[in-house]
């Protein structure tokens, strides 16, 4: 009888106190998350942003409601303090014309980090990243989005490096001219020998070796030539999504066990395999929109990728694509973490290149990854690393590597 006294008051006592307080059980774990994101350096290791700069409608210092993801104010909202902004070009332009249109982009960002000191902050390390942050100011990174925009000519890695380049994707949608692309007909069964020494000069100059977008035995062949650990900067799961740009669970393990990291991207298509089938079902449709749009919008890749948007969203609202919700995000990252831990997974958005999911329209929404693993039960450590310290873990070792070429050499 006492012992059941003792236990109904308790009950009441806890009941009283739930009541009386102003913030429920959730609100609390959101607050958790809230303080515990905001706290963190949030790291991104790929938006197409560069491609809006210039753009008449588009002012990365503004709140933009173009449908654009990314600006300085939603990435104050949103706690993303560091972001690698993607130089891309068409995978079909290669050579001298390659290079300068990737030195204009790159001379695209320096100017805009230059002329927003308040808020930005040009970063190449790790130690750079942690300053910015410390200082409050959003670090910016650059990466290049394919490898045919060396022109062929290894010289140009040690340029790039000098510039400020911290990572490569070895190839895009297309073959280059000495890698083999995941969504191409094979040519250099993976990297070609020069391949394997662009990887090797990639090592040299403390430039990351990105995988995103090569084929598997492309791959393969940049884990077993490079010193330094892989990135794939912005893929997702392919035992999730059976898409060739995503990651196999041996491929994940592989990097692994090299101490890579794989940056979950947010694209639909890589996130959701009903969705990927749904969108192969309508493909002749998307297609020939597609060379619609590149009549109407010319090299305007802006153009192109608001009126593919567009196009979407229509075939989604008329039920022939399904939705898709921001928390197959959580999906994929839970499925590395189950696979390999947390010390090999992060954030690669895909930001102004992809179709985002229902409810991560643009990273002002990016609180929603923390709280979503919060409540997962991960420990606050391993959603720092997630965050963005696994990557800043791989930064430092290529830089590492980088210095124990320079050493040999001498």
């Amino acid at each position: 009888m006492q012992r059941v006294t003792l236990m109904t008051l308790a009950v009441s006592c806890v009941l009283a106190i739930c009541l009386s307080s102003p913030l429920s059980i959730a609100d609390g774990v959101a607050d958790h998350a809230r303080q515990l994101h905001f706290s963190s350096i949030v790291l991104d290791t790929h938006a197409d942003t560069t491609q809006l700069f210039g753009t008449k409608d588009y002012d990365f210092a503004h709140r933009n409601t173009d449908g654009s993801q990314v600006d300085i104010p939603r990435m104050r909202e949103g706690g993303l303090n560091a972001q690698f902004l993607s130089i891309f070009i068409d995978a079909a332009i290669m050579g001298p014309l390659a290079i300068q249109k990737a030195l204009d982009q790159i001379d695209t960002i320096r100017t805009t980090v230059r002329d927003h000191p308040q808020d930005l902050m040009l970063a190449t390390s790790a130690e750079d990243i942690r300053n910015a942050h410390a200082q409050h100011k959003i670090a910016i990174l650059m990466g290049i989005e394919g490898g045919h925009m060396i022109g062929n000519d290894i010289q140009m890695l040690h340029i790039y490096s000098l510039l400020g380049v911290r990572y490569m994707t070895l190839a895009h949608f297309k073959n280059d001219e000495w890698a083999d692309s995941s969504t191409d007909k094979p040519a250099h069964n993976g990297l070609s020998a020069f391949g394997k020494d662009v990887v090797r000069e990639m090592n040299r100059q403390g430039i990351l070796i990105d995988i995103s977008h090569v084929s598997d035995k492309t791959f393969y062949d940049a884990l077993e030539v490079s010193k330094a650990p892989l990135i794939a900067s912005h893929s997702s799961v392919r035992a999730i999504s059976n898409h060739p740009r995503n990651m196999s669970d041996d491929m994940i393990k592989a990097l692994a066990a090299k101490g890579g990291v794989i940056q979950i991207n947010y694209e639909q298509n890589y996130l959701s395999d009903e969705f990927r089938k749904a969108y192969a079902a309508n493909a002749g449709d998307l297609t020939r929109a597609d060379e619609q749009f590149k009549k109407e919008c010319g090299d305007d890749f802006t153009c192109i990728g608001k009126a593919q948007k567009r196009q979407l969203e229509k075939l989604q609202a008329e039920g022939k694509l399904p939705r898709v919700s921001w928390e197959k995000i959580i999906e994929h990252i839970d499925h590395v973490v189950k696979l390999v831990g947390p010390d090999h997974v992060g954030l690669g958005s895909d930001f102004d290149g992809a179709n985002m999911p229902d409810g991560l329209e643009d990273c002002s929404k990016l609180p929603k990854i923390t709280e979503a693993l919060v409540r997962k039960g991960y420990r606050d450590v391993d959603i720092q690393k997630i965050l963005g310290g696994n990557i800043l873990r791989v930064l430092a070792e290529s830089d590492r590597v980088a210095k124990e070429w320079t050493s040999a050499k001498n």
